[in-house]
């Protein structure tokens, strides 16, 4: 098939590269020409492990453009992978959806050949319905569903691992109301020999806001739970271990810590709250999720201050990326926690396989080390991040405030607090 992807981010750039990989034709449109650039040259607009080599090996399916219109004329399907912010109330910005919709809808209307518009964007129940097929309708002069296709088909792609969870995921939704999107759909995704689950358009967009929700409700369980055990003097580690033994609950997210970050869960779930909001509804528990997400931070400092004063001390921080293996720094909980310890008077010494360069503009006056080693020496070290390298590190002699459970400081350190355990 021919595909064209629209966006060149985290979703746009590995969904288009593995249809490529499929051996499917795919064109990137975007307006980002030295992203355009890096892709035709074979190399990842961003940091994800894998996908380089997978940009490489398939060059000669991929193809950039910055013409939309002239691009939806030359595919079969165009997918919608463009950012979908939050705004200050919570709730999503369609803006980069709908300026997208209305030149997919120019173009259709000139287009013979039957289309499929796909979304992959994050967007709340009913935006397919009661957005962007309007304004595909309005621009083109056709019907949907009877002149071309419309689907939801949310990512479950995780940062770090986007590549493997896309040949592997557990299952693939798609929302349709016409039988020929459907089979279009089905056949495109039948080579990964997994489960499709098709539904509604409304119902597909529902499920990738319920799926991260709940993800994030495990984990702030699992942090509530977690506080509990710490003032309790029990391994939260130990608990999980055994609840997860349940083949009811799963022991997967029970990381218990220093909470979520990233550029799904905190949007989504406020998203998913100010939507809740919209239907007269007071979403009780997914307020919690958030209030105690946010909380964990102050918890990390607190922790420090049984130690230390941070006032006129240096504090190392390991790890700014919201997790391993990607370089993205949206909502990680180093932000917050640097934040915390600038306004108790302390210096600040940080480091970062990945994300020093994108959490400058954020901290310019910061101290940047070059290698955790460096920021060993610090008088305090807090663990935000549990990259693999961090398991090397010599910490003996050290005071450590751990986040995320690294087992070598948690044996070596001279003074270690563990959040949870």
């Amino acid at each position: 098939m021919h595909i064209s992807i629209i966006g060149t981010g985290y979703i746009g750039s590995v969904t288009g590269a593995c249809f490529a990989d499929m051996g499917h034709h795919v064109i990137f449109v975007g307006r980002d020409q030295k992203k355009l650039d890096l892709i035709r040259a074979g190399k990842s607009p961003i940091f994800e492990p894998g996908l380089d080599q997978l940009l490489t090996k398939n060059r000669k399916n991929i193809e950039t453009a910055t013409d939309l219109s002239e691009t939806v004329q030359r595919t079969d399907l165009t997918f919608i992978c463009v950012g979908t912010p939050p705004k200050k109330d919570g709730s999503s910005d369609l803006s980069q959806v709908e300026v997208v919709s209305k030149t997919i809808g120019k173009s259709l209307g000139s287009h013979t050949k039957y289309h499929t518009i796909i979304t992959k964007s994050t967007v709340l129940p009913g935006t397919a319905e009661d957005f962007i097929i309007p304004l595909l309708e309005k621009e083109s002069g056709k019907k949907a569903s009877v002149d071309f296709g419309i689907s939801s088909n949310p990512e479950f792609l995780k940062e770090g691992t986007a590549v493997e969870d896309f040949f592997h995921t557990d299952r693939v939704v798609i929302g349709v109301q016409d039988q020929r999107t459907r089979e279009i759909l089905e056949t495109l995704y039948s080579p990964l020999n997994v489960p499709i689950f098709t539904t509604t358009i409304r119902t597909s967009e529902m499920i990738k806001f319920a799926s991260n929700a709940f993800l994030a409700t495990k984990i702030s369980f699992a942090n509530e739970i977690g506080n509990l055990c710490k003032a309790s003097g029990i391994d939260s580690y130990d608990v999980f271990t055994g609840v997860g033994l349940d083949t009811r609950i799963n022991p997967k997210f029970f990381r218990s810590g220093l909470g979520f970050g990233g550029s799904c869960f905190p949007k989504d779930v406020n998203a998913l709250i100010a939507h809740a909001r919209s239907k007269g509804i007071d979403p009780i528990i997914l307020h919690s999720v958030i209030e105690t997400n946010e909380d964990q931070p102050r918890r990390m400092i607190d922790l420090l201050k049984k130690h230390l004063d941070p006032k006129g001390h240096t504090i190392g921080i390991l790890g700014l990326a919201f997790k391993p293996d990607t370089d993205d720094i949206r909502e990680s909980r180093a932000i917050p926690v640097i934040r915390l310890l600038l306004q108790a008077g302390a210096k600040v010494s940080v480091y970062d396989p990945e994300a020093m360069g994108n959490f400058r503009e954020l901290f310019p006056d910061i101290s940047y080390a070059v290698s955790g080693l460096e920021v060993l020496a610090s008088d305090a070290v807090l663990i935000i991040t549990e990259w693999k390298e961090f398991e090397s590190l010599d910490y003996h002699g050290k005071l450590v405030i751990d986040g995320r459970r690294i087992e070598k400081a948690l044996r070596e350190a001279a003074v270690y607090e563990g959040m949870c355990w």
